[in-house]
Formats: structure tokens, sequence, C-alpha cells
């Protein structure tokens, strides 16, 4: 029994403390030392993001440490438990594990690591990766651990704006965007902490929002009148100001990734759903799905099948899950059956009938279908697995998005049968019809 309940207990610490250990010569990162050893390091880092139930990620750890014990002194080796610290798994955009990521000469953009899962690949995925680095050194191309200051120079200050009594009111007060808006003292220690969080913090939240969520910065030792008007007393103080509303105060942590989830959480309250859109062209596709990480494509039946009624019922359930994920940010097509054959076709949707639903990953030109029921708990259940790297995926078809036809947008009516031509029967002789007669004469 004391055997059980300790293999039990072993079992248990291992799940929640992840695959590497302090004996490992992998490096175990999380939001508190991941800025410091990674985005503040002149060095070259492969982080692997894994999740502790995910099989595949389970085979990679031998590799995984094999390599790390490799490349010791050379390149960094790192590991994220993403699924305990969701916040630096969604900060970097991690959708599947395992996911490597790069960190070289620009920390603040990590490149994907696309090479093989084996100890040796891991080892020349690196090694070529510090050869780059090495060369962009080599012929002036500087990169490092520099995240700027708001008061000085630097890559992270042009993300971060510059905030002062004359263009506050007009920046902040009279914009359509959320600011988070941080009043500083250039001899505040804690400022001096926050200020490359903040401006890492700005060029994500920049990128992910669209700029409709904007950082800035205010001295307050200079623009004292502002830093009046809103009761500053201490340094740093951080306000969220939304049109039309009392500036908040910003309560959560410090870091890069607590800036940046409070970002997206304030932009996905505020923003509208994403807009359903028919694919009426090749341009709406290709757009959509570059633009997107991931585009949601709908199969409807036809019109004819189903009425305008039906029709708009599936596409309100399209509209209600486009809310309720809209903190994704991706796109949503629809078409109607038979109008985009060759797309159908390279996502295999003509077995499953309609209506289909099927997610695609243009970049990587990977597809998931919808299994389940085109409801909202069907299609709830359908991305949710999605979102934690979860379900099954396929190649898209020719491993290209296909030709799209031009078509016309649907007009909100119900289908009409198409019409037949009238035939006129005012020449035809009805009795020889009758009769059979076939123009010879009777026996």
């Amino acid at each position: 029994m004391r055997l059980l309940y300790g293999l039990l207990a072993c079992t248990l610490f291992l799940d929640v403390q992840g695959f590497y250990s302090s004996s490992d010569d992998v490096i175990e990162l999380d939001p508190s030392n991941f800025n410091k050893m990674v985005l503040q390091s002149d060095s070259l880092w492969l982080v692997e993001f894994y999740a502790p139930w995910c099989g595949h990620c389970q085979r990679l750890t031998p590799d995984w440490k094999k390599a790390a014990t490799a490349l010791k002194g050379v390149v960094k080796i790192g590991a994220v438990n993403a699924d305990q610290h969701k916040s630096l798994g969604g900060q970097y955009g991690i959708r599947g594990f395992p996911t490597i990521k790069i960190f070289g000469a620009n920390k603040n953009k990590p490149e994907d690591y696309q090479g093989g899962r084996t100890s040796e690949a891991i080892v020349d995925g690196a090694l070529s990766a510090l050869r780059s680095l090495v060369k962009d050194r080599l012929s002036g191309k500087t990169g490092g651990s520099s995240q700027g200051r708001q008061s000085g120079g630097g890559s992270g200050k042009k993300d971060v704006v510059e905030l002062t009594d004359d263009n506050f009111d007009k920046m902040v007060l009279n914009s359509d965007d959320i600011w988070m808006v941080e009043f500083f003292a250039p001899w505040c220690g804690h400022c001096k902490n926050l200020e490359p969080e903040w401006a890492a913090a700005a060029s994500e939240v920049k990128d992910q929002t669209k700029g409709k969520v904007k950082l800035g910065a205010v001295d307050a030792t200079v623009h004292q009148g502002l830093a009046s008007r809103y009761g500053i007393r201490g340094f740093p103080t951080i306000k969220i100001f939304s049109k039309g509303e009392e500036p908040e105060d910003y309560e959560g942590g410090r870091t890069r990734s607590d800036i940046i989830a409070r970002a997206m959480d304030l932009f996905s309250a505020n923003a509208p759903p994403p807009e359903i859109l028919e694919i009426l062209n090749e341009d709406v596709v290709k757009k959509t799905c570059e633009d997107y990480q991931l585009c949601i494509i709908s199969v409807l039946p036809h019109i004819l099948d189903t009425g305008a009624s039906g029709r708009n019922g599936y596409l309100d359930v399209m509209k209600k899950m486009a809310e309720k994920y809209k903190k994704k940010m991706w796109g949503w097509l629809w078409t109607e059956a038979g109008a985009q054959m060759d797309l159908e076709v390279s996502l295999g949707i003509g077995g499953f009938g309609y209506p289909a639903m099927a997610a695609i990953n243009a970049r990587k030109m990977k597809f998931a279908l919808l299994r389940g029921s085109f409801s909202e708990t069907g299609i709830h259940e359908f991305l949710r697995e999605l979102s934690v790297g979860r379900g099954s995926t396929a190649t898209v078809g020719g491993g290209a998005l296909p030709r799209i036809n031009k078509v016309e947008p649907w007009d909100g009516k119900d289908g009409e049968l198409p019409m037949e031509d009238d035939i006129d029967l005012s020449d035809v002789d009805l009795d020889d019809l009758e009769t059979g007669d076939s123009g010879k004469d009777e026996l």
C-alpha cells in the first residue's frame, strides 16, 4: 500500500513539476524568470513549450535532455510547462505541443524551430541558428538583450507612447482605443525594473491587437499636472483609460506576460466579434486565411434545402461562436454547398454531409474537421480542442489553398427553383397522339 501511495505521489509530483529537474541541463522556465534568463540574455536559446499530458512531448523529453547536454555552454536549452504557465504560452501564440521557439538576435520575435525532433536534429538546428547569429553580428547587425528605456533610446521605445501635459487629452481621452498608461519617476527603482517589461509588452500588444490597445508612459516628475489630476502618489502607477469611462487602476503583475494578458482581456472585452464573411472570390479567402492564425470555414447546405430561415440559423450559430472565441482573433468564412467544390475536395468535406466546418492553418497548410454536430455545443468542443493543441489534423489537399470561384453574394432571400420554358402545344395534333397515328393508312 505504501509503495502504491509512493508511486502515485511521484506521478502527481512529476505531473505538476513537469519533465525536467535541476539535475538536467534543460533549464526550466516560468513567468518569474523568463524575462531575465531569456529576453535579457545575449545567448541563443531554444525553448520547448510543452504540456505534461502530451504524448509527443513525453517522447521528445529524452532527446531534448541529450541535446541540452551536448550544447551546454554553447546554446541554452529551456522548457516551459505551458499547461501550467498558460500566460507565457499565450504570449507566444502556442497552440500545439510541443512547440519549439528559437530566441536569437531579436528576442522579441522568436522564430519557429522547424527541424526534426531527434537529439541530432536539434543540435544541428541550434548550431545553424547560432551560425546565423554570429554572421549577423559580424556584419554589424546587433541583437542582444537591450529592451530600451522609456526616457531614452532603444528598440522598445518606439511602441511605448510618450505622453505629456500637452498631448494627453488628445491622444488618450479623445481616442477610441484603450490605453494602459504608466506614471513613472526616473529615480524610481521599481520603475526601472518595469521599463523592459513595459517596452516588450508594448510591442506585443500593438501587434496582437492591431494597435487597438496602446501602452503609454508619463514622466510624473516633469508632467506634474497629469500626476495631480489622477491622484498619483506612488511610482510606478498604471491606469487603464477607455473612452467615456473613469480611469481604472491596474492591479495585475508587473511582468511582460501579466501586462499582455491584461491588455488582451481589455481588447477582447471591447472588441466587436469578427465578421462572418461569405466566400465570394479568391481575395476573401487569401486575406482571411493569411492574416489570421486560423480561418474557420463553414460549408452550409444549399439555399433550396434550408431556405433563408434555416441558413440564418446556421449563421447565427457561427456568430455566437465567433463572439465566444473572439479573443483568439480567428477569421470566419462560409460558403454554400457546391459553390466551391475545389475547396470542399481539398478539405475532404463531401463525405460528411452539410453543414460542415473546417479550421485551416494556412501557414502550415493543415486543417481539422468538425466531427460533431454543427451546434454551439459541438462547435465549442471542436474549437476548444484546437485551442489547446488537441484534435486530429491533416494536410490540405494539394498542399495549397485551392482555386476559388467568383460567385454572387447571397441576397438573404429564399432560393427559387429554376424556371422551365413553357411548351407551346398549339401546333400539336392531339388526336394523332391519342390514336398513335404513324402517318400510314390502316389496313
